[in-house]
């Protein structure tokens, strides 16, 4: 078919592919890093109660209540707080209030895989930089000019933490760029940068209540900074999309914020369970990584990653899979409850004994 002009207008990007939906219910999913354990107690109660009538009108246009409630919750003022539609919209509006630089920006090469949509879908140069070996990232590559700096840490999909010192390293490093710690996964075990944030005035800390909370369906996720840092990501918001998080988002994330004992219950179960299920995988000689988070990352040597992944399949036991270089022979197995996990590893026994 001969090609029309304005097709060659048209947006040409490879998206990122998020882990496998299925369509029934009668699987075991550890695929999406979900949270096993459901909300809050306290979040249910929100939503029985909320009035309905409320949804005629709009939300709060920037979240205020519940910006309150994580700058109480962390000791910040609320204009150190930015709210939206999960980590990955938090991400996207810092990316476009911050990265544009006629320099690159860098971060690793095996990592969260939407950093390089989001250059190519906004046109932001970029270089990454090969984690070693062991998948750690050397701190020492990021000493060198740029036009800023965005790590996970812990790192995904490697599941690795780096401690205290190195973040302090790159922000050392890094004075004059702004460098965004992507923290995710940093309430399963990981440091969080937070405590920083008074000393350094380029530190943006990212994170999601879709993980540690079990809030994945309701797509809240935060920005910590400086309250200037903070005014451009405002900024960036209001030019295409003023009201991003909806009222019952923010009163459930309120209330999942208020239940601590809670949070810190589930956190340190799936903990517990992580524990559990690297030490038994490592006697079954699969290689695991030290994981910071609620999800490991493993590979056998004897076996191939594809084969496990689709006898795992068969079993309606969904893990993930990554086809990429340098990963290709790595599974990510999220935490599940220990019932599932259970099952899990009798299915991985089953299929390295055939």
């Amino acid at each position: 078919m001969l090609e029309k002009p304005w097709q060659k207008n048209l947006l040409d990007i490879e998206p990122y592919v998020a882990g496998e939906q299925p369509k029934t219910d009668d699987i075991i999913k550890l695929n999406a890093n979900e949270n096993p354990y459901p909300p809050s107690p306290k979040v249910h109660e929100v939503l029985a109660d909320f009035e309905f009538g409320d949804l005629k009108k709009y939300p709060s246009i920037d979240a205020t209540p519940l910006r309150e409630a994580v700058a109480k919750y962390y000791g910040l003022k609320k204009e150190n707080v930015f709210t939206g539609n999960g980590s990955d919209d938090i991400l996207a509006t810092a990316f476009r209030a911050f990265f544009n630089s006629d320099k690159p920006i860098v971060y690793p090469d095996v990592t969260y895989s939407f950093y390089p949509v989001w250059c190519k879908l906004l046109k932001i140069p970029s270089k990454v930089y090969a984690v070693d070996e062991n998948f750690r990232i050397n701190v020492r590559d990021y000493y060198e000019p740029n036009g800023g700096v965005v790590i996970p840490n812990p790192n995904a999909p490697t599941s690795i933490g780096e401690s205290r010192d190195f973040i302090i390293d790159l922000l050392e490093h890094n004075k004059d760029s702004i460098v965004i710690i992507d923290e995710a996964y940093a309430d399963f075990g990981g440091y969080s940068a937070v405590e920083l944030l008074g000393k350094y005035d380029n530190l943006v800390v990212t994170q999601t209540f879709s993980k540690s909370r079990s809030l994945a369906g309701m797509r809240v996720g935060i920005a910590l900074a400086s309250e200037y840092l903070i005014s451009y990501m405002d900024a960036v918001k209001d030019s295409y999309n003023s009201y991003p998080l909806d009222s019952v988002a923010i009163k459930t994330a309120i209330a999942s914020l208020d239940d601590d004992e809670y949070f810190k219950q589930t956190v340190g179960k799936v903990v517990k369970t992580r524990k559990r299920v690297t030490e038994a995988l490592r006697s079954l000689e699969f290689k695991v990584a030290d994981s910071s988070t609620n999800f490991l990352f493993a590979t056998h040597p004897d076996h191939k990653a594809t084969d496990i992944f689709e006898y795992l399949k068969s079993k309606k036991i969904y893990i993930r899979y990554f086809n990429k270089p340098r990963i290709d022979n790595y599974l990510r197995i999220t935490i599940g409850t220990d019932d599932e996990m259970d099952a899990f590893l009798s299915a991985i026994k089953e299929y390295l004994s055939k």
